[in-house]
């Protein structure tokens, strides 16, 4: 203990123990998983499994099978002719990108690459960003002041037609300008510089065409550029086609794939924008299957999440799973303990990368072992074997409903209802030789309906898996017969 001579107080200077421990600054960590400490804790509570990896640390062909490209666009091709250049140069299946662009027209176009495509349409929706030469057609008696009057005129909700030469149907559809600012005006010269911010599917050629009208001297788009798309603008990681084609020849003839990386970013990067929701790593998987996202499942949550509100839901890798739509709110996760907390929208993550953690409960295990005793038919539908107790206590409630009653109970009686009616037809006379017909609409079809109806997901999956084994046969046999004839 020391005394504190200005206050005349003793002072204890030693470290004394705390319950609570200091909170991981993860403000500078990278896409999703930055401030991840600010989101609102649901539990801590899971079990990591050694599967995924953080989007950055991909292997390379995942890498690029789930990156995206900040392309500047040259004038002169079209957006189609450079979205195919590119997938022939880095020798991929499927690209994508976030939105037309005019021949003459340059800058930021997003190319998605393989898996990232899935998130094309999301993008071709965000907000863009122009910067605009106009040309007017004679000189403005107000000057730079009555073009910037004009601007501010031409914002807000505008009726628009798409010019005679566009990517979609001329038709009269209404689109917002957001905000636009005048840069630079040359009065002698006729010609303007002005930026905007728009909403997609805006044609800022039209929108000079109107400025031109509502000035008196009209007027026409000189040049354009996009500065921005979406989540991506020309400031940051922009790369030309050149850079591309480098960055594959860097990867094939030195083995160098620092440039790929450098050039080409994970699709997550896309989605910073949306609210976040932390799945856990067992419900991943069912997730990826489709299944919605229960309490069960949750981890962290962002705060102001809206019912109805695009989300993203992701991995504690900070991978992104899917965009979902929320069902609950923030002050619902908060408060309830059961219930569906969002839906898939669109999955972005593949299939069976993380385990599958479904069906290892009490009841499900009961159930795969009467399918294997043959207590219950293959689509664990019950049968004539199934125990009196199951079919009392077990709720199928995948079941189809009609009039709000399951079916799966009518199914059990199905076989003796039958029986019964080929016993009323036998006590009448009928000739063998004419079969009473069946109605051509009740049958044929129905049966068709049936035959997979009732079959779980790994039924389905695996029914799938072995068509496909069994047409690669008959597509190699036919290959090999083809080799012998030559």
């Amino acid at each position: 203990m020391e005394v504190d001579p200005a206050k005349g107080q003793e002072v204890d200077y030693t470290i004394k123990p705390e319950a609570t421990t200091p909170a991981v600054d993860t403000s500078d960590w990278p896409l999703l998983l930055k401030n991840y400490n600010r989101l609102l804790v649901r539990t801590g509570h899971f079990t990591p499994i050694p599967v995924g990896c953080t989007p950055l640390k991909r292997d390379l062909k995942s890498f690029i099978s789930s990156g995206v490209i900040n392309l500047d666009k040259p004038a002169n091709p079209s957006s189609h002719e450079v979205v195919a250049w590119v997938k022939r140069m880095l020798r991929i299946e499927k690209t994508g990108h976030s939105g037309t662009l005019d021949p003459k027209v340059t800058g930021c176009l997003i190319v998605c690459l393989d898996r990232a495509t899935r998130l094309v349409k999301s993008q071709q929706g965000a907000g863009k960003e122009y910067v605009c030469v106009i040309r007017l057609h004679d000189k403005l008696p107000g000057g730079e002041a009555q073009l910037a009057r004009a601007l501010e005129t031409l914002t807000g909700a505008l009726f628009q037609r798409p010019p005679l030469i566009s990517a979609v149907k001329r038709q009269l559809r209404i689109r917002t300008i957001h905000e636009s600012k005048l840069f630079e005006f040359d009065n002698d010269r006729h010609l303007g510089v002005f930026w905007v911010s728009c909403e997609a599917g805006t044609y800022i050629r039209t929108l000079c065409v109107h400025l031109g009208l509502l000035l008196g001297v009209g007027a026409h788009m000189q040049e354009l550029r996009r500065v921005r798309s979406g989540a991506m603008d020309e400031r940051v990681g922009m790369v030309t086609l050149h850079d591309v084609l480098d960055a594959q020849w860097m990867q094939d003839n030195t083995r160098d794939e620092s440039m790929l990386r450098k050039i080409i970013h994970p699709l997550e990067s896309l989605l910073t924008t949306y609210k976040r929701i932390v799945v856990k790593d067992s419900a991943v998987n069912a997730v990826c299957y489709g299944a919605k996202l229960m309490i069960p499942g949750l981890l962290r949550y962002e705060a102001g999440i809206e019912v109805h509100e695009e989300v993203v839901l992701m991995t504690t890798k900070g991978e992104a799973i899917a965009l979902g739509i929320a069902q609950m709110s923030t002050v619902d996760l908060t408060s309830c303990d059961h219930g569906v907390v969002a839906r898939v929208k669109r999955c972005v993550m593949e299939r069976d990368l993380y385990p599958r953690r479904w069906g290892l409960g009490p009841v499900a295990l009961e159930k795969k072992k009467m399918k294997s005793d043959g207590k219950l038919d293959k689509y664990g539908r019950p049968n004539e074997a199934t125990p009196a107790k199951w079919n009392a206590e077990y709720t199928d409630f995948t079941a189809p409903l009609e009039n709000g009653t399951a079916q799966a109970p009518k199914q059990i009686n199905a076989p003796a209802a039958a029986d019964e009616e080929q016993a009323q037809a036998g006590s009448t006379i009928k000739t063998p030789q004419e079969p009473q017909a069946s109605p051509p609409n009740e049958e044929g079809p129905s049966k068709k309906r049936k035959r997979h109806e009732g079959e779980t997901t790994e039924e389905r999956a695996e029914r799938k898996r072995r068509k496909k084994e069994k047409k690669e046969q008959r597509k190699s046999k036919k290959e090999d017969s083809d080799d012998a004839s030559d």
